[in-house]
This record gives structure tokens, sequence and C-alpha cells, in this order.
């Protein structure tokens, strides 16, 4: 009997023990074995893959005309303001004649003497004139005799002829005397002016005469003031810059290196700004001649401008404003159906690439070809179906066969 219970002790030791031991090592199992690792994952799904060139510029105005001033003379304080609209023959600004220059009291002494000496002369060439217009009646009444005489045969023909050349002689005196009255007159017309230079004026003194307005060329909006007080301007002073802020384009430097990949008529998508509907664009112009700019990082680059034609309204253009900046994305090439596999799922393997895919909780390694890519997805050639789930910035750690707990991106 104690046999029987001594063996059936022994055996309930050995279960329990033999228990115990396999919660033991169940209880390491779930300690130190391998966790899923928690990645982001995203699908591989066909849709457009398009390349593109991203790049700043700013917007400016089709058409900017600079009104100028076209003599020297005193700009009048301007009536308007940048931002103002013009309608086409508006004046928007007004030139009056410039000041005379101040004299002193010596050099006035010296123009009224001028003025004396002018009125004299003229005087003398009045004196003359009249002397002048004596003789002519003299010689006149000679010649009428001498006609007379010899027509009675009284006197030579030759006296005749001689009275009447001096009758001619003294008309042509008179002409000279006339024409030097005339002469000294002006004269003295000159030295009145040059002293009235130092007189004040009714310009002088508040009037304005001879005004010269200046018209808008063009409906738009002043852009500009150049001068935005009364002052004296010289021929060819910038004065404002007018414009239509419903005609605009932009301009967008970009590397010389991807100018020959850009082709007038290319779409263009442009941001004006955070919560801001986009801009459609196209291509008008690529220039043909570059420039060189520096770079934020000090980086000396050539850089090349290409020209925007917006397909706005202009309506919606006149909430904006000349040289805003913009973030524009040209379209370089474009293709539809195209199995794409975002970027970041992208990792080097020696000259290739792979790609981890989920597959039973486990990441699969991968390679993969793609035909092209920009940055944010890759078309993909070959290695990848359509629906097939990859990790996204799987790091140097992931291996393949590593378990893996999935969440979508």
């Amino acid at each position: 009997m104690n046999k029987s219970n001594n063996g059936a002790a022994k055996k309930r030791r050995w279960l329990i023990g033999g228990l115990a031991v396999v919660a033991l090592a169940a209880i390491l199992w779930a300690s130190y074995r391998p966790r899923p690792l928690d990645v982001e994952t995203a699908s591989v799904a066909e849709g457009r893959f398009e390349q593109v060139i991203e790049e700043d510029g700013q917007l400016r105005l089709q058409q900017r005309y600079l009104v100028t001033a076209p003599t020297a003379a005193q700009l009048q304080r301007p009536a308007i303001k940048v931002g103002d609209a013009v309608k086409a023959g508006d004046v928007v600004a007004v030139l009056a004649p410039n000041a005379p220059g101040m004299i002193d009291a010596r050099t006035r002494s010296v123009l009224q003497q001028r003025v004396g000496s002018a009125d004299a002369a003229v005087a003398a060439a009045r004196a003359n004139v009249q002397r002048a217009q004596a003789a002519l009646a003299q010689a006149t009444l000679e010649a009428e005799r001498s006609a007379q005489l010899a027509k009675d045969n009284f006197i030579a023909p030759s006296a005749r002829d001689q009275s009447r050349l001096a009758r001619e002689a003294a008309a042509q005196a008179l002409k000279a005397a006339q024409a030097e009255q005339a002469a000294a007159g002006h004269a003295a017309s000159e030295a009145r002016a040059a002293l009235g230079r130092a007189e004040p004026s009714g310009a002088a003194q508040g009037s304005t005469p001879g005004l010269w307005s200046l018209k808008s060329p063009v409906d738009g909006r002043v852009l500009k003031l150049h001068k935005d007080s009364s002052e004296p301007v010289q021929a060819g002073a910038p004065l404002l810059e007018i414009g239509d802020t419903g005609a605009m384009e932009a301009v967008i430097d970009v590397l010389s290196g991807d100018a020959p990949r850009i082709a007038v008529g290319a779409a263009v998508q442009l941001s004006t700004g955070r919560n801001q509907p986009p801009l459609a664009g196209t291509v008008a112009r690529v220039d043909p001649v570059a420039f060189t700019k520096t770079s934020a990082l000090g980086i000396e680059e050539q850089r090349v401008n290409v020209t925007v034609a917006l397909k706005a309204p202009p309506e919606e253009l006149q909430k904006l404003g000349d040289g805003f900046r913009v973030d524009a994305r040209i379209t370089i090439s474009a293709n539809d159906g195209a199995l794409l596999v975002p970027s970041a799922a992208l990792v080097r393997q020696g000259e290739g690439w792979q790609v981890f895919v989920v597959e039973g909780g486990k990441a699969r390694a991968r390679t993969v070809t793609f035909s092209d890519r920009n940055a944010d997805s890759a078309w993909v050639k070959d290695g990848l179906k359509a629906g097939e789930t990859v990790i996204l910035y799987p790091g140097s750690g992931m291996r393949d066969g590593q378990p893996v707990k999935s969440r979508k991106s």
C-alpha cells in the first residue's frame, strides 16, 4: 500500500515539474520571440505619372508704360497714388515752366543800362528812317522834274536817267533804315526780357501759366510713383509707371540644364499662396540666354527665364499684383495608366533598386526596375503588381522576412 502511494506521488511530482518547465519555456519564448515591426505602408496602383520641374518665380505685367518728362520743367504735386485706376487720356502729371534764376543787383543794373542803350538805338534808327523818307521824297521830285524837262528837250536824256537812279537809291536807303529800326526794336525787346527775369512776375507770385498736362496712354492702374512731390525735373526723368494688372504673365527661372527639357505649350500650375486656388498656364517662351544667380546656399548657378501665359480671367488676376511670388510646377512629360510606387518605398541595392512588400505579415525584399521617377513616385516597369502593399521608409534595419505590422499612410 505504501509502495503504491509513493509511486503516485512521484508521478505527480514529475507531472508538476514537467508542466512548470513547459510554462517557463512558453514564457521565455513569448518574451524573446521577434515582435512585428510597426511600419507605414502604401499600395501599388495605376495612375498618371508626371515628370515635373518645380521652381519659384514671380508675376509681372505683360505691358508696362513709363511716363517721363518731355522737357525740363517744374513738376506739380501728383494728385494720384499707387494703385489708383486710370483711363486712357486721364491727366496723370502736370508740368509748369521752370522759375528763372535769381539775378543780383549789379547784373540788374547792367541789364537796365542795356535797355537804355537799346531804346537809344531805336530812337536813332527811327530818325534815320525819317531822314531816308525825306531823301526819297526829294529824289522823287527831282526825277519827275527831270522827266518833264527831258520831254521838252531842256536837258539831256542822261540827266533824266541820273535823277531816276537817284530816286531808286533813295528808296533802297529807306528800306535799309527801316530794317535797322526793326533790328533795334528786337534788340530792345530782348534787353527788356532779360531785365524781366530779374523782376517779380505773375508766375513767380503764384500764377501758373503755360501748364503742360501729361495723360495716361492706356487703361490701367498706377504701379509706381517715381516723384511724389513738387520738384524740378529734367527732360526724360521718369515720373510714374502705369499697367493693366488684369493682363499678367509669370516668369520662372530654371536651371540651364533643365531648360532644354521644357517645351513651349507645356502645362504649368502656379501656387500664389496658402489656401489659394492654383493658377493654370502654359509655357509661352523659353529665353535663349542664361544668367548667373547665387542660390541660398551661396552657389553660383546658370539660370534661364521661362515665360508662362496665364489662363485665369482678368478679374481673378486683379487680386494679385506685379512682382508677386509664385511656386511653379512645369510638366515635362505625362503618361496615363502607369504602375506607380511611392518614391519613399525605394531602397538602393547595389546598382539597382528594391522595395519591401508585405506578404503574410512579413517584409519580403523585391527587386524592381522602373522607367522613370520623380520626387513623389516611380513608374514601375518590372517587379511589382497593382494592389500589392509596400513599406514606406523601410530604413537600414529592415530585413527580408522580418515580421511587420502594417498601417496605411
